[in-house]
């Protein structure tokens, strides 16, 4: 893996894998710095789904996260806004 390929821009998620005892949290943390660093009009899912299959050891918490980030795409939904509130 080389530091800043178009899967992982900064090797955050390489890092988080090389980090002995790092927590779900932080790992969720790193996750949040990496999608912030991917292009706006990048595939996401499959961006994802290509570091489970460079990086997924079961039982990780970064594992955990990026699953939980696959889960996420499949169902967005807007959040609130000035529009939705209650008149």
């Amino acid at each position: 893996m080389i530091k800043g390929d178009a899967t992982d821009p900064k090797g955050l998620i390489n890092e988080a894998y090389r980090i002995n005892g790092i927590t779900y949290e932080e790992c969720r943390s790193i996750f949040l710095d990496w999608a912030l660093a991917v292009p706006v009009d990048a595939d996401t899912a499959t961006m994802i789904r290509a570091l489970l299959d460079r990086h997924g050891e079961d039982g990780h918490p970064m594992t955990q996260v990026l699953r939980e980030g696959l889960i996420g795409m499949a169902a967005p939904r807007r959040r609130g806004g000035w529009r939705s509130r209650a008149r």
